[in-house]
């Protein structure tokens, strides 16, 4: 037999942070002017390619300054300084080789220092914030460090970008379904669970899932992206009651395997046997939806009404709003839609508001394909119909959190502000050739309310600095302000 060499396991880098950044801006400390002893640069989402939303969620950074700022560094902190250094040194001249002429005694220095010479100011996680108004501002606390305020300005842009923006993905939605039980009746408390998320198989990678997954977690309490409870209890601990919920579900190798052992219709019933109270979902559409909707579901239809909870309907394919609503073509099953098929097969009540609502024995939930358009093309076509939107649960995955990127809000890092020769000076950046979305703000900045806006002020002075509701929220390696999740859910103010 031929031996297997299992290679050597190696130590990893104390310098790994370090390199969480652009290659580019490795030399950038000799670029700058001499005589530069300071950097304010700020997070503003500058626009929105969803022209509905016009207010983005600020979330994620009290999880980037623990996992990247804290943690992240204390490796490296803890080293030998000259082994740190030399191994900086080895990885440095193996990008841009041996004769780079990058000279390293900043990173000496900062090892030195035993923490990151940063101040963070921010607005409060969870608030709703316009576009062209900065979310936060990082700024050096050291003169010997203002290379560092820009250094982490590509780490920074990519651990926070996501949250945000499904967090206001989210906060869209949920204004959305709380409209429509507004109109239709109904508990607002149901709709915390109206929107799932499934994403976490789309996403790139356990990180990404864990931080968009609370950001949906802001606004809704149903998800299937467990790993993100491990997120939420590691970057903002506290007393944060039932962070998410789901359900007994199948999926479709639970049905295939059902239906090679025995008939469909046997498979629901083992499943009904197996839960005989609470929710249970199975996805229906392995073979024949419509089947089920008419045959199987009838047929089992005493024992399901004799259970103490619901037997949840998964459609998984197909156009969402014709699955659901029908294509009102004709009277065949496809026509109807299946929210009209359960009615039919199960009955309900009409609520106060004189919409229909499913007997709760049974329920529906697509999972497949959500996007807002066609969350309130579904909503609005149920209504039409009669029909409450209650009825339907809607799981969002690629549609939703996928289909995004950091241009989505215009995210960006841009400098404002540097001391040059101990003067103060206004950074400005106004591309000639652009539309103006990448115009910066420029100077100290502040950000007041005004008539019940924030809005930011330009050239801020030190008078408009101390009354900014950007605060001190981390400096030098600790903490000043620090929040559980369910404080800034509370803020956001979503959940029933």
């Amino acid at each position: 037999m031929q031996s297997i060499t299992t290679p050597a396991l190696t130590t990893a880098a104390v310098t790994a942070p370090l390199f969480e950044t652009d290659a580019y801006k490795l030399g950038h400390r000799g670029l700058y002017p001499a005589g530069t002893t300071a950097i304010l640069s700020n997070w503003t989402n500058r626009g929105s390619r969803i022209p509905e939303i016009t207010k983005v969620v600020h979330f994620g950074l009290q999880a980037f300054l623990q996992r990247f700022c804290t943690e992240a560094f204390a490796p490296f902190f803890a080293a030998d300084r000259d082994e740190a250094v030399a191994e900086y040194e080895a990885t440095l001249a193996s990008i841009l080789g041996p004769d780079h002429g990058i000279k390293t005694d900043h990173i000496s220095a900062l090892h030195a220092k035993g923490f990151l010479p940063l101040i963070f100011r921010s607005l409060p996680e969870g608030t709703r914030v316009p576009l062209r108004v900065p979310t936060f501002t990082v700024e050096n606390t050291d003169p010997e460090f203002f290379w560092l305020v820009n250094y982490v300005e590509t780490v920074l842009s990519a651990e926070i970008w996501q949250p945000s923006t499904s967090a206001t993905l989210a906060d869209h939605y949920r204004g959305i379904l709380d409209a429509a039980c507004e109109r239709q009746g109904g508990a607002a408390a149901g709709v915390n669970w109206q929107l799932h998320d499934f994403s976490y198989r789309g996403m790139a990678g356990t990180p990404a899932a864990q931080g968009s997954g609370a950001g949906h977690l802001l606004s809704f309490t149903g998800s299937d992206s467990l790993a993100t409870l491990d997120w939420v209890r590691r970057y903002y601990p506290g007393d944060n009651g039932q962070v998410l919920g789901s359900v007994p579900a199948t999926e479709h190798s639970v049905m295939c395997a059902g239906i090679a052992d025995a008939s469909e219709e046997e498979t629901f019933r083992r499943i009904l046997d197996v839960h005989p109270a609470g929710i249970v979902s199975v996805v229906s559409d392995t073979f024949d939806l419509w089947q089920v909707l008419t045959g199987i579901l009838p047929a089992l239809k005493t024992q399901i009404l004799a259970r103490e909870g619901k037997l949840v309907i998964r459609p998984d394919s197909g156009d969402p709003a014709d699955i659901i609503c029908g294509t009102g073509a004709d009277q065949s099953p496809a026509g109807r839609g299946a929210v009209d098929l359960l009615w039919e097969g199960f009955g309900g009540t009409v609520n106060a508001a004189g919409f229909k609502e499913l007997d709760p024995h049974v329920g529906l939930i697509y999972g497949d394909s959500i996007t807002p358009e066609r969350a309130t093309d579904i909503i609005n076509r149920l209504e039409a119909q009669g029909y409450a939107a209650s009825n339907v649960v809607f799981g969002v995955g690629s549609y939703t959190y996928q289909y995004v990127t950091r241009d989505t809000f215009g995210s960006a890092v841009k400098a404002t502000w540097a001391r040059i020769d101990g003067v103060g000076r206004d950074l400005l950046k106004d591309p000639v050739t652009d539309s103006g979305l990448k115009k910066s703000a420029t100077g100290r900045l502040a950000v007041v309310e005004r008539d019940g806006e924030l809005t930011l002020i330009e050239r801020a002075t030190e008078a408009d600095e101390e009354a900014s509701l950007l605060r001190p929220i981390w400096k030098d390696g600790a903490f000043l302000v620090r929040e559980s999740f369910a404080q800034i859910r509370a803020r956001l103010g979503n959940l029933a």
